[in-house]
């Protein structure tokens, strides 16, 4: 026999030192994990969301100590029953000498691998089942949909709550009779119990009764993997072209998944009962017979059945089953109830009957008056130039849109809010004391009517008729209101910017709220005294935020003081996130302004992955488009099947003020998760009638429901098989980018509406083309929120899609001459988003702006030109209604412009030019002019102006760059006048 290996030992010293570093290790692990919970709870108790907080850590500490406790303690139970059985005495064999030095080792140290052993898997097991918080919460509070399941008859809740967490419990179940059929089998090995190599019995006793039962615990389990298996199959990707149960999966494998059930519980039996019939040839059989039928009829024959049966005829076989996919699809995406309508059916295509046209566009009274030419994803430049005032301020590189009623007119304005820019501070007020004591907020309210610019000298610019500082305009905003301590811009690369606010009543103001009127020097400070923040006043609290924020100038500085507070956690969207983690919000918010105040407007979701036969979609992928990334938030790639716009919420840009608010009382999830959290969701009755104004329908979400059109527009099984109706979601045309094209909000009047409703619109094009296949918006007024209509376009009819659009603007013959004096070297040509309008019955218009902005580092775009599309003409003038005139006759524009009693588009006057394809650009003589005089003198005084224009940006002269964007306009004026003279003199 073999020695004992000698088992190496530490010093004491040693011991002393390594126990030393165990302890400091543990207590730095502690306090770092205390110091973030209780700043967690601080910021849920100034919310007033410890509800959440509280049921949050209670329901993963009790998953945590339920699973933790279940596996490590049922595994440690079995490897004590394994030793605690072990045989007395052990037959001499080569393989018992060679485990006899493992067991001299773990003999002194038994109690400690032990324990060991269950407190790693434990702790393993508890941080995995926490993670499932949610799958518990819903499960526990679980809402009826009030729909059954076409299949088996049971509420759909089931599937959505209830089969989630029986599959979380089987999986656990599963982990731990796997770990503790390991852990006996290596305990029996090591101590005797298992002979593998030893002449003689293999088993002792003990050790086939313990794994016996083991072995059939587990088939057990996996009798009711089979039972759940059968409603799994509403999950089945089976299908080609469709989510859930195919007709295989119901004729071939739902029988066969119960009669495996039975062969599992026989088997499982087999097991139990080897406990007293003491042979392993019973169980095996029952092994062998439940592997033979698991391969035979539930692997075999629903592939026979599939092959021979299906797919000869899969577009009728599948029928009953694809069309349970489609009606629960557009269930789970909210489209059942869609407005389809056949627009445009006696249309003829690119022809235009022009005294129809005419007609259709003078009895247009609502959307042509509100065309919108600003575009919010460019002017955040031209707003930054016009409306910053101080670098310490910013505007988000998309703005938004929203509508408002002046003087009892509505309309759509492009606004936002001038946030402290936390990564615009320069050097000098980049110390702790400017970053997070003085610059604290942003100040004010910018917005500009949506259709209108300013004329004359600054032409092209957006009218602000709110903003400045402090704010005034048509908009009214509270000097408190007006103040933005909660934004998108509140961060530095990536993170939350803190700031600490507030003092001692008398004390001197120091946070920068605002230049002083009058002067270019001076400055008005604020101190906060809003109802946002955690009180740092005591030095507890002071040394907490210290130790997380690792600043010692929360202890050090004279900043803080026993009135202050700290703000942070300030992105709108990290609140609502913070405050309701059972939603996804969109990736827009948007400021309005209610009841004098700034007030953030965000979209809450709740989905689900488990509704059964609908079709799973990335919320991420499927959301992103052209902006994505430059504008709005990307939302998490996470599958689902199921979603709903089911809470509006709002962050009061002052105090931080969370708000959520019910909007769809119908969606069972949200319902389910109000009993959870009970108090955190506020009722739809109590929505303020001035924040209801002011509600969009979301984005995100749209964007969504316009992806499941494609195909699920389609109701005929057959032809949803045959995909021959397919659409797709076009390329945004104005971007050199394969991106999906983003949908746009406008004032307009949908066909069969008696007036104009806020809308979110987009086109679709069929599929792997470029013509345009049906127009989908959906409503965002209150009385209508929601409603989604979708116009039809004939299928024998190439109606143009934003593509085709796209070309034909850049490639007439009156833009491209533009576009070349645009794209300088001083300057480029930026287009703005391609909009398309229905008109009357039968019209599709498309509205697209045109801005040229400087290549120097402070240049911004200015509106210089509208581009219009009818059928197969396009308007291209300096204002909509002479664009217009160019496509439906002269004065058509004026009067469809005007008939709504809303201001015209106001641009710098031009002459008004004929039908865009007559003009031609004249030849080059082949020494860089054209042989045409007042053609070369005027190309050479728009260099001019664009160099000016970028000297005057460079400088920061603003009046430099107005008087510059005249010269250029008189330029491009004349440009145009001797092109037109060069294309109508003889020879010519």
């Amino acid at each position: 026999m073999r020695p004992p290996v000698p088992v190496p030992t530490l010093s004491r010293r040693a011991k002393l030192v390594l126990g030393a570093v165990a302890v400091l290790l543990v207590l730095f692990t502690a306090i770092g994990t205390l110091t973030n919970v209780y700043v967690d709870y601080l910021w849920f108790d100034e919310t007033n969301y410890t509800e959440v907080f509280w049921t949050e850590i209670q329901t993963r500490a009790l998953l945590f100590a339920v699973a933790g406790v279940a596996t490590g303690g049922l595994v440690a139970l079995s490897i004590h029953l394994a030793y605690r059985f072990r045989p007395t005495f052990r037959p001499m064999s080569l393989e018992q000498q060679n485990l006899e030095r493992y067991r001299q080792s773990l003999e002194p140290r038994r109690g400690l691998v032990l324990t060991a052993v269950a407190v790693v898997l434990g702790l393993f097991a508890g941080f995995t089942a926490q993670g499932s918080w949610q799958t518990w919460l819903t499960f526990r509070n679980s809402t009826d949909f009030g729909r059954t399941d076409p299949q088996f008859g049971v509420d759909l809740s089931f599937f959505v709550f209830d089969y989630p967490f029986y599959r979380l419990a089987l999986g656990f179940g599963f982990a731990i009779v796997l770990l503790a059929l390991i852990g006996a089998v290596l305990t029996h090995y090591v101590f005797g119990g298992l002979r593998l190599q030893t002449p003689g019995q293999k088993l002792t006793a003990a050790a086939r009764v313990q794994l016996s039962v083991l072995l059939g615990l587990f088939v057990a389990l996996k009798a009711v993997a089979y039972w759940l298996d059968r409603y799994g199959l509403v999950y089945s990707d089976r299908g080609d072209v469709f989510t859930g149960a195919s007709y295989t999966d119901v004729n071939a494998l739902l029988v066969p998944k119960t009669i495996l059930m039975f062969v599992a519980i026989v088997c499982a039996l087999a097991f139990f009962a080897n406990i007293f019939v003491r042979n392993f040839l019973l169980p095996a059989a029952a092994l062998v017979l439940l592997l033979v039928s698991s391969l035979v009829i539930g692997v075999a024959y629903p592939a026979i059945v599939q092959q021979f049966v299906v797919r000869p005829s899969a577009d009728q076989k599948e029928a009953p089953y694809i069309e349970r996919a489609i009606d629960s699809t557009l269930d789970a995406y909210n489209l059942s109830d869609i407005d389809y309508v056949n627009y445009a059916q006696d249309a003829t295509g690119d022809s235009v009957d022009t005294a129809a046209a005419q007609a259709e566009l003078r009895n247009d009274t609502e959307t042509i008056p509100n065309a919108r030419l600003l575009d919010p994803n460019v002017l955040s430049p031209t707003f930054t130039a016009r409306q910053q005032i101080r670098n310490v301020y910013g505007f988000p590189e998309k703005l938004d849109i929203d509508r408002y009623t002046v003087d009892g007119e509505t309309r759509d304005y492009v606004v936002a809010v001038r946030e402290l820019n936390s990564s615009g501070l320069s050097e000098n007020q980049s110390s702790w004391i400017n970053r997070h004591t003085v610059y604290t907020h942003g100040n004010g309210f910018v917005a500009a009517p949506a259709n209108e610019v300013v004329a004359g000298q600054e032409g092209g610019e957006p009218n602000f008729t709110t903003g400045d500082l402090p704010t005034r305009g048509n908009i009214e905003v509270d000097a408190n209101g007006a103040r933005i301590y909660y934004g998108e811009l509140i961060q530095q690369n990536g993170q939350d910017v803190y700031s600490v606010v507030g003092a001692p009543e008398g004390s001197e103001p120091r946070e920068f709220d605002r230049p002083e009127d009058g002067s270019d020097e001076g400055q008005v400070n604020n101190t906060y005294d809003g109802e946002g923040g955690v009180e740092i006043g005591s030095f507890f609290r002071q040394l907490t935020f210290a130790i997380y924020y690792r600043e010692r100038n929360f202890l050090l500085s004279g900043a803080v003081n026993d009135e202050s507070k700290v703000l942070y956690v300030r992105d709108p969207r990290d609140r609502v996130e913070k405050a309701a983690p059972f939603l996804e919000v969109d990736g827009d918010p948007y400021p309005a302004v209610i009841d004098g105040r700034v007030t953030w407007i965000l979209d809450g979701y709740t989905t689900s992955d488990a509704y059964p036969y609908a079709e799973l979609r990335d919320l991420g992928t499927t959301a992103a488009d052209s902006l994505t990334g430059a504008g709005t938030t990307a939302l998490p790639n996470d599958q689902f099947n199921y979603i709903r716009n089911s809470v509006k919420a709002t962050v009061d840009a002052y105090d931080g003020t969370v708000t959520l608010y019910e909007w769809d009382r119908e969606d069972p999830v949200l319902q389910t998760y109000m009993k959870a959290f009970p108090g955190t969701v506020t009722s739809y009755d109590d929505i303020p009638d001035e924040l209801m104004s002011h509600v969009r329908y979301p984005e995100d979400l749209f964007k969504l429901q316009r992806d499941i059109l494609t195909r699920y527009h389609v109701s005929n099984p057959v032809d949803f098989y045959n995909q021959n109706d397919r659409w797709q979601v076009p390329d945004d045309p104005t971007q050199d980018t394969d991106a999906a094209q983003p949908p746009y909000y406008i004032l307009a009047q949908r066909p069969g509406d008696d007036e104009a409703s806020f809308q979110l619109t987009s086109a679709l094009n069929a599929f792997n083309r470029e013509n345009l296949s049906s127009f989908i918006s959906a409503s965002s007024d209150p009385d209508t929120y929601g409603e989604i209509q979708v116009l039809r376009l004939p299928g024998n009819t190439p109606f143009r899609g934003p593509q085709q659009v796209q070309q034909s603007f850049i490639t007439n013959n009156q833009v491209r001459p533009d576009l070349t004096l645009f794209n300088s070297q001083e300057s480029r040509a930026v287009f703005g988003n391609l909009l398309t309008l229905p008109i009357g019955e039968d019209g599709l218009l498309y509205v697209e702006p045109l801005y040229v902005q400087g290549t120097g580092e402070n240049s911004f775009p200015l509106l210089q030109k509208v581009l219009v599309n009818y059928g197969d003409r396009v308007g291209y003038a300096n204002t909509l209604s002479e664009a217009l005139d160019q496509v439906f006759g002269a004065g058509a524009g004026e009067s469809a412009v005007d008939s709504g009693d809303a201001p015209p588009t106001d641009a710098p006057e031009s002459p008004e030019t004929t039908a865009p394809t007559t003009p031609t650009a004249p030849p080059d003589t082949g020494d860089g002019t054209s042989g045409n005089a007042s053609l070369d003198q005027a190309v050479a005084d728009i260099q001019s102006a664009l160099e000016a224009l970028q000297t005057a940006q460079r400088n920061g002269d603003f009046a430099g760059q107005g008087q510059a964007l005249e010269d250029l306009q008189q330029a491009v004026t004349a440009y145009q006048q001797a092109q037109q003279a060069a294309a109508t003199s003889p020879g010519g």
